[in-house]
Parts: C-alpha cells; sequence; structure tokens
C-alpha cells in the first residue's frame, strides 16, 4: 500500500539530490518544474484504495441520505395507506385514528433514525478519510523537511572543506612569497652589477 508513495518519495529526493545549487545560496536548489510536477503527478495518481474508497463514500454520501429519506417515504406511505384503510371502517374510527397516529410517530422516529445513523456512518468515514490523508501528509512533510536539512549539512560541510582549503592556499602563497621577493631583489642585484 505505502510501498508505491515511499518509492515515489525516494525518486523525488533522488531528483532534489541531483540538482544544482543556486548561485550564492545554501538552501536554495535549481529544480525543473516539468520533472517534479511529472513526479507529484504520479504521487497523486498511486493515492491508496482506502483514500479512494473513503472519497467515494463521501460522494456517496447523498445517495446514501436519499436512499433512506426513500425508506422512510416508504414506511410513511404504508402508514398512510394503512390510516386510510381504518378511518374508512365505520365501526372503528376512532380507534383508527389513534393507531394511525402511533403507526405515523412511529414510522417518522424510524425515518429520523435511519437519517441519523446515514449522516452519522457518513461523517465517521469523512473524518477517517482526513485523518488518513491528514498523516500521509505529515508524513510527506518530515521526509521533505528532512530530505531539506540533509542538503543544508552538506552544503555547509562543503563550503567548510572549500574554506579550509583556500585558507591552505594563501597560507602556501605566504610561505613562498619571501623567497620569490628575494630572488626578485637578487635578480635586481645582478642586473645592476653587469
Amino acid at each position: 500500500m505505502s510501498s508505491k508513495i515511499e518509492q515515489i518519495i525516494e525518486e523525488i529526493e533522488e531528483y532534489i539530490d541531483g540538482c544544482k545549487p543556486q548561485t550564492l545560496s545554501k538552501t536554495n536548489i535549481i529544480v525543473n518544474k516539468e520533472e517534479i510536477e511529472e513526479l507529484l503527478r504520479e504521487l497523486r495518481m498511486k493515492t491508496p484504495e482506502e483514500i479512494k474508497r473513503y472519497q467515494k463514500v463521501l460522494a456517496n454520501r447523498d445517495a446514501i441520505l436519499a436512499d433512506a429519506q426513500a425508506k422512510a417515504d416508504a414506511i410513511i406511505k404504508e402508514a398512510n395507506i394503512h390510516t386510510t384503510e381504518l378511518i374508512n371502517e365505520h365501526e372503528i374510527m376512532q380507534q383508527a385514528y389513534v393507531q394511525a397516529n402511533e403507526i405515523m410517530a412511529a414510522a417518522e422516529a424510524e425515518a429520523q433514525k435511519r437519517l441519523d445513523e446515514a449522516t452519522l456512518e457518513a461523517n465517521s468515514f469523512k473524518l477517517e478519510a482526513m485523518k488518513y490523508t491528514d498523516d500521509m501528509l505529515g508524513n510527506l512533510q518530515n521526509l521533505i523537511r528532512q530530505t531539506m536539512e540533509g542538503h543544508a549539512a552538506r552544503y555547509e560541510s562543503m563550503m567548510s572543506s572549500l574554506n579550509n582549503f583556500s585558507d591552505i592556499l594563501a597560507s602556501n602563497r605566504a610561505e613562498l612569497e619571501p623567497a620569490l621577493h628575494q630572488k626578485e631583489v637578487k635578480e635586481l642585484k645582478e642586473l645592476e652589477e653587469s
């Protein structure tokens, strides 16, 4: 599941490792926009199936609620038919009215219960999908931050080495300078004497 994402993240890290540093910058690198966009497009295409399933559930939330409403309407319709039949019977008219009200109340309570359950279930799926997505984005953010820190450390190490080499070269030139100066003075004296 996450091996596809990790593979793409490794490709992004390798790509970043291969980028040239920007002139006179310790942390900025030059990135080919098309290449990084292609890697990000590939990352989006490899989204885990769980996230797609949660997105599908969220997209179908209205269908779930509509189904619950249709079932509730069917129960209410059935209750209305039953009520009409009871009212049409003259000898039990009052009893039918009471029963009809009870059936209507029960039907409405059942419909509301189903709507509430469907809403809770859809909200639960949405929350799980959001938590999972946040975890994945957090992991990606940590990997990118670690990669950037690693590059910054390597860049500082390289600059330190170059400064050391520059100091050594300056020291070596300083040691050569008196000998060069003496040789020039000696050559001038020889020219003056001849």
